[in-house]
């Protein structure tokens, strides 16, 4: 196909309803508005010769920016961070539509995918930590902060790394691709599934991917400028831990009853 379609055939070829219909795949924000914009930004992508694996690595790139500009205190790393977490979905949601559209897509730009959320999910806790302890004030390591960051870090690239475990043990087990379903996931015990529900009610769960961390991170910020110190960036990494915990273990056990590791 020729690469100057109009945002109609982009959305119709690029959009299909296995993408827009994703349950898990498909993040909120590229639901809510994300997706309807995307596809300027491919048509625009797709007059050049950039490659879709290329803009992931923009994506990685822009990912890393939007956790380390969380380094600059005050409103203006905080603001940078948020924006750049939008842009970073933004480039996440047209790097499949120019793959899609040139047919190109491959385990390579997934793999590439991966690595960019990983890291970027990985870096923020751990720069937020450094920030609650006043980086780079004098004596920021002295406060547990940055430790907390760092258990933080690891929390959330362990409960991501459970997700991909589900697909590993299905491929060693040699089973079909898991589908991305909404019953596929539901607990197997009923006390689980009143448990799920109470949870979903208020989905703190959602919490840690950088789009939301960074939203969480500038609202502390603007509260910390009323407070006059780092009060809220401080309780915002202390109540993110304290969840991170319960999120993990409340994942796995959803994991062992569901029907996610049974053919």
């Amino acid at each position: 196909m020729a690469d100057h379609p109009t945002i109609a055939q982009i959305r119709t070829v690029c959009q299909p309803p296995s993408v827009r219909g994703r349950r898990n795949s498909e993040h909120w924000v590229a639901d809510v508005y994300l997706r309807r914009l995307s596809p300027y930004l491919t048509s625009v992508l797709l007059r050049t010769s950039i490659t879709a694996n290329q803009v992931t690595w923009l994506m990685v790139g822009t990912g890393v920016s939007a956790a380390l500009v969380i380094l600059i205190p005050g409103l203006p790393g905080a603001g940078a961070a948020l924006i750049l977490g939008q842009l970073q979905m933004l480039w996440d949601c047209s790097d499949g539509e120019v793959a899609r559209w040139r047919g190109t897509t491959s385990p390579l730009g997934v793999f590439i995918d991966r690595v960019g959320h990983y890291t970027t999910e990985g870096l923020i806790p751990i720069t937020l930590g450094l920030r609650a302890a006043g980086f780079p004030d004098e004596g920021w390591l002295d406060p547990p902060w940055p430790l907390l960051g760092a258990l933080l870090a690891v929390l959330i690239l362990y409960n991501k790394a459970l997700n991909d475990m589900v697909h590993v043990a299905r491929a060693y087990a040699s089973l079909d691709r898991l589908e991305d379903s909404a019953g596929v996931g539901v607990p197997q015990g009923a006390l689980l599934r009143r448990l799920r529900f109470v949870v979903r009610a208020v989905p703190f769960y959602r919490a840690y991917h950088s789009v939301e961390l960074t939203i969480l991170i500038f609202i502390a910020a603007v509260v910390d400028v009323f407070l006059g110190d780092l009060a809220a960036t401080r309780a915002l990494l202390a109540a993110l831990v304290v969840l991170a915990l319960v999120t993990v273990v409340g994942h796995l056990l959803a994991i062992l009853s569901s029907r996610k590791l049974r053919p």
